[in-house]
C-alpha cells in the first residue's frame, strides 16, 4: 500500500473516534480502500475465465425501499431504479463507520457476469491501479495514481491478456485523470494530477512519453479531502474539463456567509458556487484545450470522480460521491449529465429540494434551482469512472450504455457497491435504471476481495477494468451465448 492510504485511513479513523455526528465530516477513504480489490476470479490468475452462472431476471425492476438492500442481493441483470421522491428522512438510521476489510480472493471465490460473457485476468503487478483509457491504437493507459505514474499496457493476441508492459511516465503528483488529445489522432497524452494539468507530446504507439511534461494548468484546488481530478474533452475539442472534488464531507469547514457577503460573493459566480477551502471545489471546471478560459461549468457536485463525454449527444457527464453522515440510505450516489451552469446542490441540499439538515434554513433561495441527478444508485457505493460503450462485440441493445465502477462503501452498515453497473441509456438519454453486471466482489458483512475503480471499452469491444488494491486488470468479453434484454 502507498503511503496515501495509510495517511488517509489514519486521518478517517481518528475522526471515527470523536462522535458519530463527526463521522459525517470525513470524505470517502478512497485510497485506503485501495488496500486490497479485486484479484478477480477463482483462484487468483491461476486458471482461464470463468462465464456467469444463471443470469438474473431479465424483467423485474427493483424500486422503492427494496431497491436499497445491500451486496447479498447482487447479481448481473438486477435492476434498480431510484427516484428523488423516495428517499427516506434524515437519520433514519445511525450513520456507520464500516470500514472494510479487504483479503486476498478465497479459494472458489468467482466473479459472475450476466450469461453469455466471460471474464479473465488480463494484467497483474501493477501498484494501485485506478482510472483507465484506451488510446485509437488500443493501448491501455493505467494511473497509478499512489505511485505518481502513468503505465501502458498493449494487448496481447486476440485483445487478450496484456502482451507489453511500459512506464510511460512518474514524478507525477498523484496522477488519475488521463485524456487524448485529438481524440482520433492525438498529439497529446493530458494528465490531471491532484493539483494541476500537464500533458506529454505523443504520436501513436508511444508507450514511453518523448520528454518533460507542458503544464498547461499549473495550480487546481489541492489540499485536504478528495484528491482525485478527472479530464475529459468535448466532442468537438473546444473544450477542456476538470473535475474537483470537494475538501471536505460537507462544507463543514467553509465558513458562513452574511447576507452582505452573500450577495458580493454571488456578482460573479455561478448558482450555488462554495467559497472559502471550498471554491472551485465540488464543482466541474472548463478551460480551452491550452489550459486558459478558465471557469466553473457546474456546482454542488460534491465528488465528481469519473467524467466522460457521451460520443451519441456529446453531453458532458459525472460519476459523484455524495456525502456521508445522514445514515445507511442517504444520499444516493449518483451518474448525470453536467448541465452547463446546474447546481447539484451540495452541500445545502441533496437530490433536489432535499435539504441537509446540517444546513437547515441556510439557503432556501436555491431550493427551485437545483438540477436532479439522472441515475440514482444504492447510497455510499463510492461510484468512480464511467464510460460509454460504443463497440460492437456485445450486444447491440448495450451500446449507448454507461458502464461504472463502484469502489464500495464504508458509511453504510450493510455493504454496497463492489462491483460494476450498466446505467440504461436510450438514444443518449438515461432512464434512469442501472443494473449490476459484475458482482462477487463481496465476501460477508466484513470482508470484500475487490474494489473496482477504472472501467474503459479496449479495441475489440470489450470491458478492461481495474481494482486498486492488488494491483490487476480484468477482462470481460462476450461469448456465442450473449444477449440483452
Amino acid at each position: 500500500m502507498s503511503q496515501w492510504p495509510r495517511l488517509h485511513r489514519a486521518h478517517f479513523q481518528a475522526r471515527l473516534s470523536q462522535s458519530t455526528l463527526l463521522q459525517s465530516n470525513f470524505l470517502r477513504p478512497r485510497f485506503a480502500a485501495a488496500v486490497a480489490a479485486l484479484i478477480s476470479l477463482g483462484a487468483g490468475f491461476a486458471g482461464s475465465g470463468l462465464v456467469s452462472p444463471a443470469h438474473a431476471d431479465d424483467t423485474a425492476v427493483v424500486g422503492g425501499a427494496a431497491s436499497f438492500g445491500s451486496w447479498r442481493d447482487d447479481a448481473p441483470g438486477k435492476r434498480r431504479h431510484f427516484t428523488a421522491d423516495s428517499l427516506p428522512p434524515p437519520y433514519a438510521s445511525a450513520s456507520a463507520g464500516n470500514t472494510v476489510r479487504v483479503v486476498r480472493q478465497p479459494a472458489g471465490a468467482q466473479l459472475k457476469v450476466p450469461a453469455g460473457f466471460e471474464i479473465k485476468p488480463f494484467a497483474s503487478g501493477l501498484s494501485g491501479p485506478r482510472l483507465l483509457r484506451t488510446a485509437p491504437n488500443g493501448d491501455i493507459f493505467v494511473a497509478e495514481t499512489g505511485a505518481g505514474r502513468v503505465r501502458v499496457l498493449r494487448p496481447g493476441e486476440n485483445g487478450g491478456a496484456a502482451g507489453q508492459n511500459e512506464i510511460f511516465a512518474s514524478g507525477l503528483r498523484g496522477p488519475f485523470g488521463i485524456a487524448f488529445y485529438p481524440a482520433d489522432n492525438p498529439e497529446w497524452v493530458y494528465v490531471a494530477n491532484t493539483d494541476s494539468v500537464v500533458r506529454f507530446a505523443y504520436r501513436d504507439g508511444d508507450m514511453k512519453a518523448r520528454g518533460a511534461p507542458e503544464t498547461i494548468v499549473a495550480q487546481l484546488p489541492a489540499g485536504r479531502g478528495h484528491s482525485t481530478r478527472d479530464v475529459v474533452f468535448s466532442k468537438d475539442g473546444s473544450k477542456m474539463f476538470v473535475s474537483v472534488g470537494s475538501a471536505s464531507n460537507d462544507g463543514e469547514d467553509m465558513g458562513k456567509l452574511d447576507a452582505v457577503a452573500l450577495r458580493k460573493w454571488e456578482q460573479d459566480k455561478p448558482t450555488g458556487a462554495a467559497w472559502g477551502s471550498e471554491s472551485e471545489r465540488a464543482d466541474v471546471l472548463v478551460f480551452d484545450p491550452q489550459g486558459k478560459s478558465r471557469r466553473i461549468f457546474a456546482t454542488g457536485i460534491r465528488n465528481c470522480v469519473g467524467l466522460a463525454v457521451s460520443p451519441t449527444t456529446g453531453d458532458l457527464w459525472c460519476s459523484t460521491n455524495e456525502r456521508d453522515g445522514l445514515g445507511d440510505n442517504l444520499p444516493p450516489d449518483y451518474i448525470t449529465r453536467v448541465r452547463e451552469g446546474g447546481f447539484y446542490g451540495w452541500p445545502w441540499w441533496y437530490i433536489g429540494a432535499h435539504e441537509d439538515p446540517r444546513y437547515q434554513g441556510e439557503r432556501p433561495d436555491l431550493k427551485d434551482k437545483i438540477t436532479v441527478p439522472d441515475v440514482l444508485i444504492q447510497p455510499h457505493s463510492a461510484s468512480l469512472q464511467l464510460m460509454f460503450y460504443s463497440g460492437d462485440q456485445f450486444p447491440a441493445e448495450l451500446k449507448g450504455s454507461v458502464f461504472a465502477a463502484e469502489h464500495g462503501s464504508w458509511n453504510r452498515t450493510t455493504r454496497t457497491g463492489y462491483k460494476i453497473i450498466r446505467a440504461i441509456v436510450k438514444d443518449g438519454v438515461p432512464t434512469g435504471e442501472y443494473e449490476d453486471f459484475v458482482t462477487g466482489f463481496a465476501i460477508d458483512d466484513r470482508s470484500v476481495w475487490g474494489r473496482p475503480v477504472g472501467v474503459t471499452q479496449a479495441k475489440d469491444g470489450a470491458l478492461i477494468f481495474s481494482e486498486d488494491g492488488n494491483g490487476t486488470l480484468w477482462r470481460v468479453s462476450r461469448t456465442s451465448r450473449a444477449s440483452a434484454r
